[in-house]
């Protein structure tokens, strides 16, 4: 309007000068923004008569004033103002202003001289810089962005030389993100902008696209932001081939980072994807100019899990995508890297790594990626703490063989990188032992033997340790010489003062041991050595201390400790898997020394042990004899009466009123020297008088205890406390002995659990040994009592004990005392569910549990016996099931226990066996869930199941899949323990036949209720629980009788009548072809399916023409087969004509390989069929017709190459391999659905019938086909089979061919109601959730829509819709256009006057509080997860955003929807009040 006003006035030649005047401003004074625009569009009307003044419009007097105007204009009043705008904090006025007055300088500077243009960019510049103490934000960069672009388009004649922009901010100019995307700077000011005239059209194209893609990075929805992404490729095209010099590399580092800082994960991982694909980093400068990016704002991100996910097309097992580029990323990039920056650069990325606690997952592949780098000496003493500080990262996580698999990545990374010159050989020796025996540096692992090599490949080249000594020696020292010198230094000790002396600690200990036994392996390597006499010369000062320790009474405690600590961990790191020189040699060497030690541990442990400091010591003696005992010759069996006299004696002893330090010791360490004798025991032959001692020591827990003694047990010594002894030190905190004192509790909870350790064995060895044993009830029930308050008394990591003694008792009274057995049952399982989050205690506990509460004498209890502990136990079974749901593993526990239970791998007696086996019919439920277990894991659950299985797959090759135990845990491992208790189930054992045929009806009515649901999409939970049925069905076919066959042949025809997914209904159909063939009796059954359902699904139709499709393998079973062929191609004929596409599709193939089948039977066969061969020929000539008629002919061949109809057989292909493993690899099953046969192998597991292993391996050789999509419902139909033929009902005809008289019903219906319907279209196509259409389709009939459009008008008939549309559609009209059809139907609405407005963020939104709807208002709603598509949102007239306040920036549609349309109808109320009040004022 302005500009049309404007050039009425100069067509009319007015005063310009006076024009000028009365349209500025005063330079202190903030301009409304009408007048900005005014004289904006003056000046730009003044541009025309200035240019064309050569026609003597204008003079040249007139023309100079009115350029001098314009300058002015620029100096006093734009760039003020523009000032003004940087530092102001009103932001609603500064976004208004700011677009105005750029737009005004734009237009003044065209015509101005070159000079002025220069200096005003120059002065424009530092304005829109940020201070030291600005915050940037997304507002400002968005303005800033427009004043670049705005003022490049005058930077061209600056300088015929070229302009160059500086800054010493260089790290927070004009965008944001600058200040985290940090460069290498050189000595001068670092040069940001550059502008040439010569490639001022270059220039501006790249800000262009350089503005383009920051603000669309703006936007969360991924289909907004692809199509801008190939603008980044061609930025950095650009930034390539024209060099640093014109393009400074931190602009490209401020879109990665934004990409970095996505709300959306998907942008972020592309963001990351790019950058690791970036091939310019290959170039050194570029390199060096990334490199603080490298090592801070990337590194950041990386730290985000998600990004590790398996990209598309990858299986179980493989590298995920991003780590995989990661490698090469850090490979190229590190060789890219001038070489004097390499070792600073890694040193700082392996600090930032150690510099917060990272997740499992990206700190194992991060490590890895490290491990990979070219072996290069970057690192010195400080990359060594840093790996130090890593390391110590990785012991935080739970996951046990991903903490592992990170240790052994960082230990090659540091063999790789290390400089060896700048560390010392204790320097190596402290690092390694940082890393753990038991999760990655075992000997005999690769990892072990890496290190040996390189340790022996650097002998002599390790920095000497600096000496205080003038004039010390320069040579290098050896790893043998350092490793003599530490065994002196160890054993090296001051003389004893007398005074108590705690226990040294034991980390020397450790790392000595391991650097000897690395120097055992390293000279065991080399040639001529003989390791034996090397490692007697290299032990000699501690075989000669062990050989002293025994009679030397004047010996230092503190060297006999060291002695032990080192002897200790020596036996503990070697392998005992096999038997090489150094563990034989080193075996020798100790064991000679064993009577030594025997005679030293059984005189301390024997009344020396009188110092809170030697509960300690006791811990070290004892587990020091325990390794002795593995070597039997060392140990004297006269030791163990000597010991258990003394103990006893000890623990028999009275309390004394006030306990002493030395009594209370005494106690703690004889009933730790009990426990382990009794432990070692178990594993030897006990002699005469051990077994007479040992019913003494049965005395002393049972016998009641005297009067005078204070017992808190209602059996004996059962529970028997230790006491916290008074000392002067316990009343304060001062002196040596407090905190050991504060740690009392701790003794005294192991003199509890040793306790239990001794009842445990006694129980068992004087049951089985001894006849005279009183087994009394009461005592029974006292001593379960006594479990029950131990277990509430002990901590949790101390309790197994006490659950293996209650896994003995408690079955002896279950049917005498069941409120007690079901206390302790009950107690037990809440200790140990609270224990789930307590990955150490909760295992050890969980097993202990399950074989109590899971005892074969409580599963064949019965309702009547005992029915409260019956109920118990069950309701713990469905709670460990709910449990591992979210714990994996735990019902695994469960299921191996009761399988192990019902079929035993001992040969029993029948009759015992089938008693046993019995009680699974009580406990069916477990059996069944085991058939179809298997939890859909959150992501993050799953990506660590996945990552877990790609350390698997390493094998060897990454030492914790040597060191690390297995803990089967795989969420496949309950249903293949199933699967493989199935398979020995025996068909003539009447039991086993009865459990099969109750499994099939449960899984049958399983299958039923999921089919229930009226949506099941691909891999849903629904769709694996209804794959898992079938395929155990499947599995147990051999097993089913002829007469269960046929009680359950219609249940199985019923379900291949619903709209399976393609994995299920190549199961049924399977199933169903087994069945024919192997009871062909039931063909007239499977006939007589073709006669039913005909206006049901198209899916039942084709799952019976697929059998027919594998005809020829069933005829060769029935008698009269020229019947059931004419039978066959009849049925099939009719449906060769049917209106749907697919159904057609079906029956010609099976219509062609019943005509070949035919055919073979010879041409009497066919002359029989008469008219019927006519037919044949005819639909068989149709279809040869398909070849040539395009998409028909794709879907004709797609079908026959399809797998099922192509390769399959179902005879030859009928095994576990098969159902398991290829035909969810072909169906487009999830693959960690798959179940490989060598899993099933694991477990010795042996199939007979059906087979492991297929024995044809074509099928497993195939790809999954395009056909697959052809069997999915109507829901889940891809765009590309939109163009199938479809059955074509009224309610389905093109929206512009719909009848308005139906329109007009409902409408009609409403008025009689007093009902109003607006101009309102709300269009919901792109929504596919019933629930949010289903509240929509309420919200619009109560505000008055017009109408409200969806996809599909089925939608209405859903339960779900229906449950929250409350009848609403009953009275708003209803439309349906499919989303191919939305483009042709929103330019329809727009030549009939409406106004189409969009429900979309968007870069151009506007916000609902100041949009004005107009009346005829098309309202189109985009998709729950997508939005609206990029496709649609260019016809869009405006898109309107709701304003939020929140973090996460999403509303659920419907919500948003309401909103929008609340907003419209409350402008139109407003609108017809403000009507109404000014026709009655």
């Amino acid at each position: 309007m302005n500009s049309v006003l404007i050039n009425a006035i100069l067509s009319t030649s007015p005063n310009y000068e006076l024009l000028f005047d009365s349209l500025c401003w005063p330079a202190d004074a903030w301009p409304e923004m009408e007048r900005v625009e005014a004289l904006t569009a003056f000046i730009e009307g003044l541009e025309q008569i200035v240019v064309q003044s050569e026609t003597n419009l204008l003079t040249t007097a007139k023309r100079q004033c009115i350029l001098e105007k314009k300058t002015s204009i620029i100096w006093t009043h734009c760039l003020p103002l523009l000032s003004r705008i940087s530092a102001e904090t009103d932001d609603v006025r500064y976004r208004e202003s700011t677009a105005a007055v750029c737009r005004l300088v734009a237009i003044c500077v065209r015509l101005c001289d070159p000079a002025v243009a220069g200096r005003a960019a120059l002065t424009v510049l530092p304005s829109l810089q940020l201070s030291n103490e600005d915050q940037p934000n997304v507002e400002r960069l968005g303005v800033e962005t427009t004043c670049w672009h705005l003022l490049s388009q005058t930077l061209g004649p600056v300088s015929a030389s070229g302009g160059w922009f500086r800054t010493d901010l260089s790290t927070e100019t004009a965008c944001p993100e600058r200040g985290h995307c940090t460069c290498s700077k050189g000595n001068d000011e670092e040069i940001l902008f550059k502008w040439t005239a010569e490639s001022s059209k270059m220039l501006r194209q790249f800000w262009e696209d350089y503005v383009l893609v920051m603000e669309t990075l703006e936007e969360n929805q991924v289909h907004v932001v692809r199509p801008v992404l190939n603008r980044i490729d061609s930025l950095i095209q650009t930034t390539a081939n024209e060099g640093q010099d014109l393009f400074h590399p931190s602009w490209l580092l401020c879109v990665y980072q934004r990409m970095f800082h996505s709300e959306n994960k998907t942008l972020m991982r592309a963001g990351v994807c790019h950058l690791l694909e970036l091939k310019i980093l290959q170039q050194p400068a570029f390199a060096s100019a990334f490199s603080q990016f490298v090592v801070g704002p990337f590194m950041e991100v990386l730290s985000e899990t998600s990004l590790f996910c398996k990209a598309g097309g990858q299986h179980v097992g493989d590298c995920p995508e991003l780590a995989s580029k990661l490698q090469i990323f850090l490979k190229n990039f590190f060789s890219s890297l001038p070489t004097e920056d390499r070792g600073r650069v890694l040193l700082q990325m392996i600090q930032q790594l150690g510099s917060k606690h990272w997740c499992a997952v990206p700190l194992l592949f991060i490590s890895q990626a490290l491990s990979t780098l070219a072996s290069s000496p970057l690192l010195a003493i400080e990359g060594l703490t840093a790996l130090r500080e890593v390391l110590r990262c990785t012991m935080i996580t739970h996951q046990v063989l991903l903490r592992g698999a990170a240790q052994c990545f960082l230990l090659k990374s540091a063999l790789c990188l290390i400089d060896v010159s700048t560390v010392t050989l204790d320097d190596i020796f402290t690092f390694l032992g940082n890393f753990r025996a038991d999760e990655s540096l075992c000997r005999g692992t690769a990892l072990w033997n890496e290190v040996c090599v390189w340790l022996s490949s650097n002998d002599g080249n390790f920095k000497m340790k600096p000496s205080g000594q003038e004039g010390a020696s320069s040579s290098k020292k050896t790893i043998k010489a350092h490793v003599q010198g530490k065994i002196h230094e160890f054993l090296s000790v001051p003389v004893c003062t007398g005074q108590t002396q705690s226990l040294p600690d034991p980390k020397e200990a450790d790392k000595l041991a391991m650097s000897i036994l690395l120097l055992s392996d390293i000279e065991r390597s080399q040639a001529g050595s003989k390791i034996g006499d090397e490692l007697q010369f290299l032990l000699s000062p501690l075989v000669d201390t062990l050989s002293r320790v025994g009679s030397n009474l004047y010996m230092p405690l503190k060297k006999s400790d060291k002695s032990f600590q080192l002897v200790l961990r020596l036996l503990q790191l070697r392998e005992t898997s096999k038997v090489d020189e150094v563990t034989a040699a080193l075996e020798r060497l100790i064991f000679q020394c064993g009577d030594s030690m025997q005679e030293f541990i059984m005189r301390r442990l024997c009344g020396e042990m009188m110092e809170l400091c030697d509960v300690q010591r006791a811990e070290l003696y004892l587990s020091v004899f325990k390794q002795l005992s593995m070597h039997r010759s060392t140990i004297q069996q006269a030791c163990f009466p000597k010991l258990i006299k003394y103990s006893l004696s000890i623990l028999q002893e009275p309390p004394q009123q006030f306990p002493s330090v030395a009594s209370q010791v005494a106690k703690a360490v004889a009933m730790a020297s009990l426990a382990m004798v009794c432990h070692l025991m178990e594993q030897q032959t006990i002699g005469p008088d051990t077994f007479s001692l040992l019913k003494q020591l049965n005395e002393h827990f049972y016998k009641p205890m005297p009067s005078l003694w204070q017992s808190h047990s209602p059996l004996g010594r059962f529970n028997e406390r230790l006491l916290k002894p008074h000392t002067a030190c316990s009343l304060s905190n001062e002196g040596g002995q407090g905190p050991l004192l504060q740690d009392w509790g701790r003794t005294a909870a192991h003199f509890m659990r040793d306790q239990w350790i001794c009842l445990n064995f006694l129980i068992k060895t004087l049951m089985l040994r001894d006849s005279e044993v009183p087994r009394n009830t009461e005592t029974a029930v006292a001593a379960l009592s006594c479990c029950v308050d131990a277990l509430a008394l002990l901590p949790s990591d101390l309790v197994l004990p006490v659950l293996t003694f209650m896994e003995t008792v408690l079955p002896q009274l279950v049917q005498e005392n069941e409120a007690l057995c079901v206390e302790a049952v009950s107690r037990t399982w809440e200790l140990v569910h609270g224990l789930s989050n307590n990955a150490h205690d909760f295992w050890p506990a969980l097993k202990g549990f399950i074989s109590v509460a899971f005892h074969q004498t409580l599963l064949l209890l019965t309702d009547s016996q005992a029915p409260v502990l019956t109920a118990t136990v069950k309701q713990i079974a469905t709670e460990i099931i709910e449990l591992s749901e979210s714990k994996n593993g735990v019902f695994s526990v469960l299921l191996q226990h009761c399988c192990q239970t019902w079929l035993p791998d001992s040969e029993q007696s029948s009759n015992q066996a089938d008693g046993i086996f019995s009680s699974v019919f009580s406990h069916i439920n477990i059996m069944a869930e085991g058939c179809v277990y298997g939890p859909v894991f959150r992501r993050d659950q799953r990506l660590v199941q996945d990552v877990q299985a790609y350390v698997e797959q390493l094998g060897a090759v990454c030492a914790t899949n040597t060191v690390v135990a297995s803990d089967n845990r795989d969420e496949q491992l309950p249903r293949m323990c199933t699967l493989a208790f199935l398979s020995r189930l025996d068909a003539s054992n009447s039991l086993h036949q009865r459990l099969v045929e109750q499994l099939v009806v449960i899984l049958l009515e399983k299958d039923k209720n999921m089919s229930k649901s009226s949506r099941i999409s691909s891999n849903s939970l629904q769709h694996r629980v209804k794959n898992r049925v079938w395929q155990t069905l499947l599995m147990m076919l051999p097993k089913f009788k002829e007469e269960f066959v046929a009680s359950i042949l219609s249940s199985i025809f019923e379900a291949g009548f619903c709209s399976n997914q393609a994995s299920v209904k190549y199961l049924i159909e399977w199933t169903v072809i087994l069945i024919l063939i192997r009871y062909p009796q039931q063909i007239d059954n499977f006939w007589a399916c073709f006669n039913m359902h005909h206006e049901g699904t198209k899916t039942g139709i084709c799952t019976l023409l697929a059998v027919l499709v594998h005809f020829g393998v069933i005829i060769p079973t029935l008698n009269n087969p020229d019947m059931h062929l004419a039978k066959a191609l009849d049925i099939t004929l009719q449906w060769c004509f049917h209106h749907n596409f697919s159904v057609r599709l079906y029956a010609l193939l099976a219509l062609k390989r019943i005509w070949s089948l035919v055919e073979v039977q010879g041409e009497k066969t066919v002359h029989d069929l008469k008219g019927l061969s006519t037919a044949v020929k005819a639909c068989l000539h149709q279809t040869e017709a398909l070849k040539n008629t395009g998409n028909a002919n794709k879907n004709w061949t797609r079908i026959q190459e399809h797998f099922f109809f192509g390769a399959f057989h179902p005879i030859r292909d009928y095994s576990i391999e098969t159902i398991f493993y290829t035909f969810p690899s072909l169906s487009g099953l999830a693959d960690d659905e798959w179940i490989a046969p060598w899993k099933l192998e694991k477990l010795s597991c042996f199939f007979q019938m059906p087979p492991l292993r297929n024995s044809s391996p074509d099928l497993s050789q195939l790809q999954p086909g395009d056909w697959i999509q052809q069997d999915k419902s109507e829901e889940d139909k891809e765009e590309r089979w939109a163009e199938v033929q479809k059955k074509i009902t009224p309610w389905c005809l093109d929206i512009q061919g719909q009848d308005p008289d139906l329109q007009l019903v409902l409408q009609q219906r409403a008025a009689r109601l007093g009902k109003q319907h607006g101009a309102l279209l709300v269009v919901a196509s792109l929504i596919d959730k019933p629930t949010n259409l289903g509240g929509l389709c309420r919200t619009c009939e109560i505000f008055g829509a017009s109408a409200l459009v969806l996809d599909n008008l089925r939608h209405i008939n859903d339960k779900h819709f229906q449950s929250l549309s409350v009848s609403s559609e009953l009275w708003l009209p209803l439309l349906e256009v499919k989303p191919l059809e939305l483009a042709d139907f929103l330019q329809m609405k727009k030549s009939e006057g409406y106004c189409i407005v969009g429900a979309e963020q968007t870069s151009n939104s506007q916000s609902l509080q100041d949009y004005r709807f107009p009346e005829k208002t098309l309202l189109l709603l985009g998709n729950e997860r997508e939005g609206i598509p990029a496709n649609l949102l260019q016809l869009l007239d405006v898109c309107v955003e709701i304003p939020q306040q929140g973090v996460i920036r999403s509303l659920n549609v419907h919500v948003s929807a309401a909103l929008l349309i609340w907003e419209y109808t409350r402008q139109r109320l407003v609108s017809t009040s403000s009507q109404d009040k000014s026709k009655h004022g």
